[in-house]
């Protein structure tokens, strides 16, 4: 029997989730959470073996989820869904070593596939998504140069990131004016327009 961990911010999409799974003979839903920092103690309770993950969920996102659970919990797999599938989540989710990733509009016979395959130990990947991510490539910014991306992204100055982040405002700069030509963009506005497009940011 597949123990499966559910995480879904949204109620009605994790219960709907939760039915459509629980109707198969193979597996169980032992818990059902509402944030991605529920999850690891979610599975560490239940003895889950998968854990489905949505992307997006408050406090703490699927993939960084994921990531904790590889670390604390390494036999537990894990299927990431989303509902706006970008190229860069992708990378991430297999940099946190994801087993599956699929868009939330696959079909219930899809998505229950999906998850029987992650449990046994196979990797899933939409293949619509995996044509984009190969084209498009890896984020080409390193986790430092994400981190103040991020910052940016949250409203804070060159100052304010200075602090946060133990840097010199000269080395920020430096990190700002490194993305900017990284990416191709005009100003660090475009280049964090880009980021989240192609799905680079956390």
């Amino acid at each position: 029997m597949q123990r499966i961990v559910l995480a879904e911010d949204m109620h009605m999409i994790r219960v709907a989730l939760a039915a459509l799974l629980e109707l198969e003979p193979d597996m169980e839903v032992v818990a059902q959470v509402a944030s991605g920092s529920e999850v690891v103690p979610a599975v560490i309770r239940t003895e889950a073996d998968t854990a489905v993950l949505d992307i997006d969920m408050p406090g703490m996102d699927g993939i960084t989820a994921a990531g904790l659970l590889r670390d604390q919990v390494p036999d537990c797999r894990t299927l990431i869904l989303t509902g706006v599938a970008l190229p860069g989540q992708l990378w991430r989710a297999l940099d946190a070593q994801v087993s599956g990733f699929l868009p939330k509009h696959a079909s219930p016979d899809e998505l229950v596939e999906g998850v029987r395959r992650v449990g046994a130990g196979r990797r899933v990947i939409d293949p619509e998504l995996a044509m984009s991510a190969w084209e498009i490539g890896d984020n080409p910014l390193t986790r430092r140069e994400v981190e103040v991306l991020g910052l940016i992204a949250a409203g804070a100055e060159t100052a304010q990131i200075a602090t946060t982040t133990n840097l010199s405002v000269g080395t920020v700069r430096n990190y700002l004016t490194t993305i900017v030509n990284k990416l191709g963009a005009r100003n660090r506005i475009d280049a964090l327009r880009t980021a989240k497009e192609n799905g680079w940011l956390p």
